[in-house]
């Protein structure tokens, strides 16, 4: 939890969330709502429901923080948006329909495939932090920690999907795992950005300053 508090201390300290994106926690909460309807139907599955359960919660606080300091107001209404669509009304008409339409093992599996989708779609969403990484050479909107907990949680939850022989849970995390590890091999590629060259004169000053801007835009993934 603690690179989650450093970036949303900082976006409270600019009351502003400056290039940080909003997608990933908004993937993160509907992934979590999923796993939680996931483990409440299955059986034996307490600790799927309850660890995703603390996980929705947290990523709620998250999009609330971020809806209070968007940066512009393109950006808190894109978030608004996403969050009515995918974590409202999304959640609510799937598992209503899951509840009463479908029954049993059949259930399960609907529900799981469901987890199965979100889940990849949640460890795609830093696509578009490492896309910014690789354009604008540096490793600033792509904390270290968040990195590295992508790729502890799916290695952690991959070997648990082995143990209980639930594929439903194997497969997505196996993917993040290695999407966790591309993310880790990118860090240490751009963790110390080269500095700007210097060219003689006043201008060559203005354009170094420039240069060494954050060259980081808006992505939508």
């Amino acid at each position: 939890m603690k690179i989650f508090r450093k970036t949303f201390w900082r976006i409270a300290r600019n009351r502003s969330t400056e290039e940080f994106e909003s997608i990933p926690y908004i993937c993160k909460l509907l992934n979590a709502y999923q796993w939680v309807y996931y483990g409440i139907i299955k059986p034996d599955s307490v600790l799927v429901a309850t660890i995703n359960g603390f996980g929705a919660v947290v990523e709620l606080v998250f999009i609330v923080i971020f809806l209070v300091f968007a940066s512009t107001q393109k950006m808190r209404v894109r978030t608004a948006i996403l969050f009515g669509a995918l974590d409202l009304v999304f959640p609510a008409v799937s598992f209503l329909l899951m509840q009463f339409l479908l029954h049993g093992q059949l259930r399960i599996d609907i529900s799981g495939i469901f987890c199965v989708v979100f889940s990849m779609i949640t460890y795609s969403s830093p696509l578009s932090a490492m896309k910014t990484v690789v354009s604008a050479k540096s490793v600033e909107y792509m904390p270290f920690l968040l990195s590295f907990f992508l790729f502890i949680n799916g290695g952690v939850w991959t070997v648990y999907a082995f143990l209980t022989k639930d594929y439903f849970i194997g497969i997505p995390n196996g993917s993040g795992f290695l999407l966790g590890t591309a993310q880790l091999i990118l860090y240490v590629m751009y963790m110390n950005p080269k500095p700007s060259k210097k060219i003689s004169g006043n201008d060559s000053e203005e354009d170094g300053s420039k240069l060494d801007e954050p060259l980081i835009s808006n992505l939508v993934s």
